[in-house]
């Protein structure tokens, strides 16, 4: 048995949890998350504990079993306490600001860049420290739009400037040191 895929989801006051048509759908206070169900492995709600468990032992169920549970429990995570990001721009002149549901970036092109916010995430842009947090309930949206975000400018291992998440640790680079004298 999948020691991940075993472990039964406790339900949060406040989370309402259903199963339609090999759906699971997870409402609560942060928004509302859907996850499709895979075939062969069933999910059980009984008393506010979700059990995922597995039709047979066969070697595509026992890989896909932990997975399931895993996307389940951030679904359900993910509505009630929620998840996010946080990204910070380094650079002279680089900076950001929220017009809307809209972030313009200053990066050093030639022009402004202009990234639409998709539903379902919250943007927040601190322009002083420049940082940007990126929230939501759906953790893999929060994770696809920060990459998105950083993907406009990543770190470069000269200066370092760039957009980066707030723990990543840029590994900097010696620069040119010139010819040597024989």
């Amino acid at each position: 048995m999948s020691r991940v895929g075993k472990e039964p989801i406790t339900i949060p006051q406040g989370v309402k949890v259903t199963v339609e048509d090999r759906v699971f759908v997870a409402e609560g206070p942060k928004g509302k998350v859907s996850q499709f169900l895979l075939e062969g492995i069933p999910v059980e709600i009984e008393d506010g504990i979700v059990t995922v468990t597995r039709d047979d032992d066969s070697g595509d169920l026992r890989s896909k079993h932990g997975l399931m549970r895993a996307l389940l429990a951030n679904a359900v995570q993910g509505v009630s306490e929620g998840f996010s990001k946080q990204l910070e721009i380094h650079g002279v002149g680089y900076r950001a600001s929220l017009k809307g549901s809209e972030i313009h970036l200053a990066l050093g092109y030639s022009h402004p860049v202009v990234f639409k916010v998709p539903d379902g995430i919250e943007v927040q842009v601190d322009e002083k420290a420049g940082k940007i947090k990126v929230s939501g309930a759906d953790r893999q949206l929060v994770g696809q739009v920060a990459a998105n975000i950083r993907r406009l400018r990543k770190p470069e291992p000269y200066k370092g400037k760039g957009i980066r998440y707030s723990d990543e640790v840029v590994r900097r680079k010696v620069g040119k040191a010139g010819a040597v004298a024989k």
